[in-house]
C-alpha cells in the first residue's frame, strides 16, 4: 500500500487541522493505519491509530482528547482531526500502515513497513 499524507500548514495556538492520509493498493481495510510525528531535534513519537477492521482508536498520552483519528475505508482514506494546538504540537506529521497489527504494537513505528512522506504542521503562539 502507498500512502500520502496531507493537511499541514501553519496554525495560530488553539486552533484547528485536520490531516489526511490517502492510501492507495488492496486491502486497505486490513491496515492498522497510525500517525506519528517529529519535532525539530526530537525522535519520532506516536500520535495516534486506528485498527483495521473494527476501528478501534489509540491515542498517545499527549493527546489528552484534543485529537480524533478517523478512517473512511471507502474512500481509503484517514483523518486526524487535531484541536486545540499548541506550538508543541509543531511537528512532520507521518501516517503509515501496517497490516494486521497485534494491539500491542500500535504505538512502535517498527512494526509500521509502509510510511507516507509526511506534512509539516507548524503552531505559532
Amino acid at each position: 500500500v502507498q500512502l500520502q499524507a496531507s493537511g499541514g500548514g501553519l496554525v495560530q495556538a488553539g486552533g484547528s487541522r485536520r490531516l489526511s492520509c490517502s492510501a492507495s493498493g488492496r486491502g486497505f481495510i486490513n491496515y492498522t493505519v497510525a500517525w506519528f510525528r517529529r519535532a525539530p531535534g526530537k525522535a519520532r513519537e506516536f500520535v495516534s491509530a486506528v485498527k483495521y477492521g473494527v476501528g478501534t482508536t489509540y491515542y498517545g498520552d499527549f493527546v489528552k482528547g484534543r485529537f480524533t483519528i478517523s478512517r473512511d475505508n471507502d474512500k481509503k482514506l484517514v483523518y486526524l482531526q487535531m484541536n486545540s494546538l499548541q506550538p508543541e504540537d509543531t511537528a512532520v506529521y507521518y501516517c503509515a500502515a501496517a497490516s494486521f497489527l497485534h494491539d500491542d504494537y500500535y504505538s512502535a513505528d517498527r512494526y509500521y513497513n509502509f510510511w507516507g512522506q509526511g506534512t509539516l504542521v507548524t503552531v505559532s503562539s
